[in-house]
């Protein structure tokens, strides 16, 4: 699909099938989930754009780089918490903002309660740390959200997606690359993504 990106190497298809596992206990899944957290961050780092300067090594003067903008991760609370220190590591510059969304279980449609980014998101590369792209209506309903204050460049980082949800994402907002480790098959009659791995909320948080 269009602006799709499936981070696919061997090691990420292990830590995948362990977050699938039913029997994974929450300390193993915060592991893998992490592993497959620092990959995606690396694949989406190709986006970034740099500053050449001149830095001094012990021998000679040579070319250095360092980001040309500020760097943003916003989870979506609760489960996208599960991806900060990750990307953190990754990225240590970067600040981190964070929206509240709950589903509403018989609409299937998001409810904001809480919303708090850094400034001037015009000037900064945002990525929204949301680990289950299902239904998309959490995504999109972030994505509307750090528009409306000023977000420019914009990339989604998911764990596993579903077509329903990419396809609502390239409808909303057709120019955000969405970034995954996984492309499932469908969303069932709960809105819950098959095959999935379950609710990534309570897994990593042992909350089940």
């Amino acid at each position: 699909m269009k602006n799709l990106t499936v981070v696919d190497n061997p090691l990420i298809k292990r830590d995948v099938t362990i977050l699938r596992n039913k029997n994974t206990d929450p300390s193993e899944f915060r592991l893998a989930l992490s592993r497959v957290s620092y990959a995606i961050a690396i694949d989406i780092a190709k986006l970034f754009e740099l500053s050449e300067f001149k830095v001094e090594t012990p021998l000679e003067i040579t070319n250095g780089y360092e980001l040309k903008y500020q760097i943003v991760l916003v989870p979506v609370l609760r489960a996208g918490l599960s991806m900060v220190s990750s990307f953190l590591e990754m990225i240590p510059e970067a600040r981190v903002g964070h929206i509240g969304l709950q589903r509403d279980e018989k609409t299937l449609e998001p409810i904001d309660y809480y919303y708090k980014t850094p400034k001037n998101l015009g000037e900064s590369f945002t990525i929204l740390l949301d680990p289950m792209l299902a239904t998309g209506g959490s995504a999109v309903a972030s994505f509307n959200h750090l528009k409306k204050k000023g977000a420019g460049k914009c990339v989604l980082a998911s764990l596993i997606a579903a077509p329903e949800g990419v396809i609502k994402m390239q409808n909303e907002h057709p120019e955000i690359p969405v970034y995954t480790a996984a492309f499932d098959r469908q969303l069932n009659e709960q809105g819950f993504i098959i095959p999935g791995l379950g609710d990534a909320g309570d897994r990593t948080f042992g909350t089940f």
